[in-house]
């Protein structure tokens, strides 16, 4: 019996080399400026064409900037880079989303907003978040730049077939955790190196109530734990979000290609390399303290003591703490905040910006805190405005920027400056992530909304948030602290102000407006 990922990787095996690795047909290779420029330069060398041009899709999205995109770009480094994708990709024939584009943003999250990314697919870019696209069942991995030649002049490449891994979350997530929570979670328990050389399936009660947009965010993730990639069976959820996209099947098209995907699972008696379970209910918001997305704990928790690490670990565990300017043992409510970012191909998303304006809409950002909102795509842009987002943001103090990447990465001008402690959505908190000694706390778009409010108006301190777990009752509370404390505590037994139950409560002196999630 196979599982999901052998379903597809086995039917798009073009050989095998004995002993060695399969040559895989890819379906859909997604490329950007960074780790482009010396294919196509090799592509030129051997005076090579690119093999299915229609199977590539160009979008810049990490050197181009997040204000002006009308203008030249001001770093010549950067200009150079989208520049050259444009070049190439006109020389090549292929498909640019290019700045000024309608169909611009990042390649992860445009590629699903207009139907690109399907179910059963192999999909590649010279980029480790490619794993993101495994959220519709696809096989989706990064590769490195020699890989990107690879597929551009056969859409083909060489890779070792990983091991298989499933990791279920079982039961309903409590009031306030999101999916970005759920990542993090997995992360802190499995480490940074814990699903190395595997394939991860994701499954379970949890992960089959989470909408596209969240699993996008937990298959983006898996990279971080060191899985080759993450995917999640196709249904209805998907079926839904794919139907009437722009590049997705049509008419008869379209009834085939879904009798093919409702095929797409692991069978019940399918034997994976190594299978893990977590309790979702022991799932709640998080944050990181370190400089790696497994050096996590609830927004609540401590961080860890010293002797509560591993030998192998204490030596990077001092280092990461010094870094950040934190100690062991130390609670982080309470820590002054300098940025905020939402954003990137993991929480740039419209689901993101409505979690986030529902929260902020009534209240005021504090003056102190820089926070960058940038959408992850045109299409996310219009969609804020068209909903009036927007307007619920600039009230509360807030400015939406143009789409890209952003402070994710330290590629282009949104950097936070060094000794700086920023709360960002992105993906990655390493040394020097964000710019040079850029201090990162990762979480998801719930908390870093918190993460803005002013206490009062003469209080510099910022609070992360809040957070109360009663384990007895399994809910929580969350303290924003816009005016007073009293004004803004969330409780799940009181009304939700969203979509979707699990995020719950309101602001006790008035509703929060209903913004649906979906």
């Amino acid at each position: 019996m196979n599982t999901l990922f052998d379903k597809i990787w086995d039917t798009h095996v073009v050989t095998s080399v004995k002993g060695g690795p399969d040559q895989l047909y890819i379906d859909r290779h997604y490329c950007h400026e960074v780790t482009s420029p010396q294919a196509f330069n090799e592509l030129r060398a051997r005076n090579l064409k690119v093999f299915r041009p229609e199977r590539t899709t160009c979008s810049p999205d990490h050197n181009i900037p997040t204000l002006n995109q009308d203008k030249p770009i001001a770093d010549p480094v950067s200009r150079n880079q989208v520049e050259t994708l444009a070049t190439n990709a006109s020389e090549f024939g292929l498909a640019h989303y290019g700045l000024g584009n309608e169909r611009n943003g990042i390649i992860h999250v445009i590629g699903p907003e207009y139907g690109l990314t399907q179910p059963g697919m192999t999909i590649v870019c010279g980029d480790s978040h490619t794993s993101t696209h495994g959220a519709f069942g696809a096989v989706a991995f990064g590769i490195g730049t020699s890989e990107v030649a690879m597929v551009l002049a056969s859409q083909c490449i060489l890779q070792p077939k990983p091991k298989t891994m499933r990791i279920n979350i079982e039961g309903k997530l409590s009031p306030g955790v999101t999916a970005k929570d759920i990542a993090l979670f997995i992360i802190s328990r499995m480490t940074t190196g814990g699903a190395t050389g595997y394939f991860v399936e994701y499954a379970g009660e949890a992960i089959r109530s989470l909408s596209m947009e969240e699993r996008m965010t937990v298959c983006n993730l898996s990279i971080e734990m060191g899985a080759r990639g993450g995917l999640i069976a196709p249904d209805e959820t998907t079926f839904g979000y794919i139907k009437d996209k722009e590049f997705a099947p049509k008419g008869k098209d379209w009834d085939k290609a879904l009798a093919y995907w409702k095929t797409l699972y692991s069978d019940k008696d399918a034997t994976f390399d190594k299978e893990v379970t977590f309790n979702a209910a022991e799932i709640s918001p998080r944050i990181t303290y370190g400089t790696n997305p497994g050096m996590g704990i609830a927004i609540d928790e401590r961080i860890p003591l010293e002797e509560s690490i591993e030998d192998s670990g204490k030596i990077s565990f001092r280092r990461a703490l010094s870094y950040m300017g934190f100690s062991a043992g130390e609670l982080l409510m309470g820590k002054k905040i300098d940025y905020v970012f939402l954003g990137s191909c993991t929480n740039g998303r419209i689901e993101d910006f409505r979690a986030f304006a529902n929260l902020v809409k009534g209240h005021k950002k504090a003056n102190h805190i820089i926070a960058w909102l940038v959408p992850g795509s045109q299409a996310v842009l219009r969609q804020i405005k068209e909903e009036g987002i927007d307007l619920i943001l600039s009230e509360a103090g807030f400015e939406i920027r143009q789409p890209g990447c952003s402070a994710c990465l330290a590629m282009n001008e949104d950097k936070v400056p060094p000794g700086k402690y920023a709360v960002s959505t992105s993906n990655r908190n390493f040394e020097g992530r964000q710019g040079p000694g850029a201090r990162t706390i990762l979480a998801g778009p719930l908390v870093a909304a918190a993460s803005n409010y002013r206490r009062d108006n003469r209080s510099q301190k910022i609070f992360i948030t809040l957070y109360d777990y009663d384990k007895k009752n399994r809910h929580h509370n969350i303290d924003m602290y816009s005016s007073s404390p009293r004004e803004c505590r969330y409780r799940s037994n009181y009304p939700c102000p969203f979509s979707k139950s699990r995020f719950s409560g309101r602001f006790r002196r008035k509703p929060v407006p209903r913004l649906a999630l979906r």
